[in-house]
Formats: C-alpha cells, structure tokens, sequence
C-alpha cells in the first residue's frame, strides 16, 4: 500500500507541478504586450498557490493546485511617446512581468515535475522487483 501511496502523492506533484507550468509560460508570453485599449491597464502577472489535500482512500496528504492570484507590483513604464496606447506624458504601461524571474521559475517547477517523475519510476521499478521476489 505505501507504493501506491508514494505513486498517488507524486502524481499530485506532477499535475500541480504542470498547472504551475502553465501558468508560467503565460505569463511569459504576455511579457511584452500592452494594454488592449487605450487607457485599460495591461497583462497583470499571475502567481500560482498550491493546496494540500487528503485522499481517505489511500491516507495520504497529496498537493494540489490552490488559487491563482494576481501580482499587484507595479507596471513597467517605459517612454514612447508614438506608441498609440501612450499616456499624455508618452509612457506605455507594460506587463509587470519580468522574464528573467518566470525562467527561473519555469525551471524549478520543471524539476520538481521531473523529482516527481522519478519517484513514480522508483515506486514502479520496486513494485517490479517486489513481484520479482515473490515469484521465486
């Protein structure tokens, strides 16, 4: 039953994990827009929480993929004053992404999916050997 446990507690990671992913590369790939509308403000950074749930079945505290709040830091501005969303002063509002920062935290989601793998593909090979043994 701990194998099963230890499987059903990784997979939770991985699907957490995932869902952290994805909303990382959308952040990613609003980095550089602007606001759809003169004077309506840009793409707002999202952050990805993570809950912990319980599976009776298994007795095991599993993670999961909690609210997806909005980072509430400062736009960037920067100075174009031909750009047609340019405010009076001629600053554009960007997203307050900062790719360097979604990167790095594209890549530790990426490990941790990638633990998660690993612990699943030990549980596995165990359970292998396990039956393995008991055959002989």
């Amino acid at each position: 039953m701990d194998f099963l446990k230890s499987i059903a507690i990784a997979a939770s990671g991985l699907r957490a994990q995932a869902g952290r992913m994805r909303i990382i590369s959308e952040n990613i790939a609003n980095a550089d827009s602007t606001a759809p509308a003169s004077g309506a403000e840009p793409y707002r950074r999202k952050l990805v929480t993570f809950k912990s749930e319980i599976d009776r079945a298994l007795d095991a505290r599993l993670v999961a993929l909690g609210g997806i709040k909005t980072d509430s830091s400062d736009f960037r501005l920067k100075h174009e004053p031909g750009h047609p969303f340019a405010d009076q002063n001629g600053n554009v509002k960007y997203p307050n992404v900062n790719s360097l920062v979604e990167m790095t935290d594209l890549r530790e989601a990426q490990r941790s999916y990638e633990a998660n793998i690993n612990v699943i593909g030990a549980s596995r090979r165990m359970i292998q050997r396990t039956i393995e043994i008991l055959k002989s």
